[in-house]
């Protein structure tokens, strides 16, 4: 059994037990003000009972007919003890007006033993209203937290009922009813607050202070990340948010898939125990003509990749071409088509473009490959690292040659100064994988990969 489950069941046998007490000791006594805190203490018992009940239901899991949960079954139970103490409360009201309005009501018989049951009846309440507090704030428990305000105002009404009996004994006869009254009042503020805090959660109202939170934790995230619509709940210790952001058009499905992972760990970290949905949109408004172009290529399915998006500009014209990547198994006459839907979903986004030219290629296949041990083909090799050297002025930090089904590739390192511009480390490789296959025309093939000369990853 849960700490929040066993602590409810506390609450129960606590509240059956000042049941007892009370009505005994105002029905022994006659005083109204104990006959009103053990009704009190009744409506305390059936709210304890629906919170048991309510508990057990709210820690299911999720199901078809709930797929959110069962967390609200606390604030269902919470507003309907809320319900129970305000006609509670009435009804005391009621009889403590109609004792203080007529004669013949006889006053409390009040006995040592009286005071030492309130006694005992306060050290119970001060007791289960710091239990259930304390689980409460631990669990994040909505019904445990309503318990624990009515257990409040049991002990404020206790003591009342105590100061009124007290005053009855030094011949105050109507103290009694007034303290009825002073418990009913309370009742009704413990209701009244009660009712306020559940229908606000069960109106899908944001928990107090979680957008704020929930907004800072993912504009420190960056990355260009716009957020265009956050929508929180709570219900139960849980937290609901659906999150809209935009990124970049030409962001891959990995890369927005990755950027709405870490939308959604910061939102996490920001409001605990919660279920975060984040939903990603194409940021148009501050992309680039060439993000814009890219993003509206890969809108039709049969386009896969698209990579050497260029822009030029002859004399008044603007003209953007494109290598379009396609799965290897399609015709060209369906490669094409696709080609030109890409092209004419290219003109609509980029309405600025005169010319738009795709060249179409299939995606890379699967091979078989073979590792060539080193000096098996010592030309290919040598090759290489001479070209590495002239080009650079030192040799590769690493050679792997391996024969696939494009032929004899070389795969090599080169270390370049970690200031150089991208562009500039790009032409130097360039250039080494062209002279390479110069000095080794068996080669096919050559992947140069560039980091810094101090080795950190590139």
């Amino acid at each position: 059994m849960s700490v929040v489950r066993r602590t409810a069941l506390f609450s129960i046998v606590a509240a059956t037990a000042l049941v007892a007490l009370k009505l005994g000791a105002g029905i022994a006594a006659g005083s109204l003000g104990l006959l009103a805190e053990a009704a009190h203490s009744a409506t305390d018992l059936v709210a304890a009972l629906l919170t048991f009940l309510a508990v057990r239901v709210g820690e299911q899991p999720p199901d078809e007919q709930h797929p959110f949960g069962h967390n609200k079954a606390e604030h269902l139970a919470a507003l309907a003890e809320a319900t129970v103490l305000l006609a509670a409360s009435g009804l005391i009201i009621y009889e403590a007006i109609n004792r203080l309005t007529s004669s013949g009501h006889a006053a409390p018989t009040v006995a040592w033993w009286t005071f030492a049951i309130l006694a005992i009846v306060i050290i119970v309440d001060l007791t289960r209203m710091i239990a259930s507090d304390r689980v409460a704030h631990s669990h994040g428990s909505a019904a445990l937290h309503a318990n624990a305000l009515h257990f409040a105002g049991d002990l404020g009404g206790s003591i009342a009922v105590l100061l009124g009996l007290a005053l009855v004994t030094f011949g105050y006869g109507n103290a009694d009813s007034w303290a009825a009254l002073v418990v009913a009042v309370l009742v009704i503020f413990a209701a009244v607050r009660l009712m306020r805090t559940n229908i606000s959660v069960l109106m899908d109202s944001a928990p107090v202070g979680s957008d704020q939170a929930a907004r800072e934790a993912i504009a420190a995230l960056g990355n260009g990340i716009e957020l265009r619509r956050l929508r929180l709940r709570g219900a139960g210790n849980r937290t609901f948010a659906d999150v809209v952001i935009a990124v970049e058009p030409d962001t891959g499905l990995s890369a927005g898939h990755a950027v709405a992972e870490s939308v959604e760990a910061a939102v996490r970290d920001a409001l605990g125990d919660s279920d975060v949905v984040v939903h990603v949109e194409p940021n148009e408004s501050r992309a680039s003509t060439r993000a814009r172009a890219s993003a509206a290529a890969l809108t039709v399915p049969a386009i896969r990749e698209v990579h050497n998006v260029e822009l030029v500009r002859t004399d008044n014209s603007l003209e953007l071409s494109l290598h379009l990547k396609l799965p290897r198994d399609l015709t060209l006459d369906e490669a094409h088509a696709a080609a030109d839907e890409a092209e004419k979903a290219i003109r609509t986004a980029v309405p600025e473009l005169d010319e738009v030219h795709s060249h179409i290629e299939p995606l890379a296949d699967e091979f078989e490959g073979q590792a060539i041990a080193p000096g098996e083909a010592p030309k290919a090799e040598q090759a290489v690292r001479d070209a590495a050297i002239e080009l650079t002025g030192q040799p590769p930090s690493s050679v792997v040659l391996r024969r696939t089904g494009r032929g004899l590739v070389a795969m090599i390192t080169l270390n370049l100064d970690p200031s150089a511009p991208l562009t500039e480390a790009h032409a130097v490789a360039t250039e080494v994988e062209n002279r390479a296959i110069e000095l080794a025309p068996e080669l096919d093939e050559v992947v140069v990969h560039t980091e810094p000369v101090d080795g950190s990853p590139a």
